[in-house]
């Protein structure tokens, strides 16, 4: 597919196709479970209560690849006193564009906007610590292993 232009879009849970859930859960598998080697249970019970970000590349009007997700997890459903957010996904195809990068800050966009009065918290893998810091983020607490892989938990700063 020609890439022309991307965007993203947010959608809650029930606005989402079947299609399109199944291309989500579909990436998150090939990259968290395949790509990365790691047996976990993806289909945490949590879907339902995020918004989802879908970054699309569009050629044209009638046709758009799905090239990066990530979820926003409103207040408590994560963390208590938190909002959230996680999945950040991109296919190989596709790094290397900065989307990583620009799904995480919309992310943390959507939850300011949605969530004003609270805090933000993630689990960040940890050999991507320095990615989020970057992004307004501190680390608190230890590094600790998440279903194998060393993870740390991190805060963003006011802002």
């Amino acid at each position: 597919m020609e890439e022309n232009k991307w965007s993203i879009r947010t959608e809650e849970f029930d606005g989402l196709s079947n299609l399109e859930l199944y291309q989500i859960l579909q990436m998150r598998s090939a990259i968290f479970v395949v790509e990365q080697d790691c047996v976990y249970q993806d289909l945490d019970g949590l879907d339902p209560s995020c918004y989802h970000l879908l970054l699309e590349l569009v050629a044209n009007k009638d046709k758009k690849k799905l090239a990066g997700y990530s979820r926003v997890l409103p207040p408590g459903v994560e963390y208590p006193g938190y909002s959230s957010f996680g999945r950040v996904v991109v296919p190989m195809e596709f790094r290397g564009r900065g989307y990583g990068r620009l799904l995480a800050e919309k992310s943390l966009d959507l939850c300011r906007k949605k969530f004003p009065d609270t805090p933000v918290k993630i689990m960040a893998q940890s050999y991507l610590t320095k990615f989020y810091t970057g992004l307004g983020f501190e680390k608190v607490g230890p590094d600790y292993l998440e279903d194998g892989i060393e993870h740390c938990d991190m805060v963003a700063r006011s802002g």
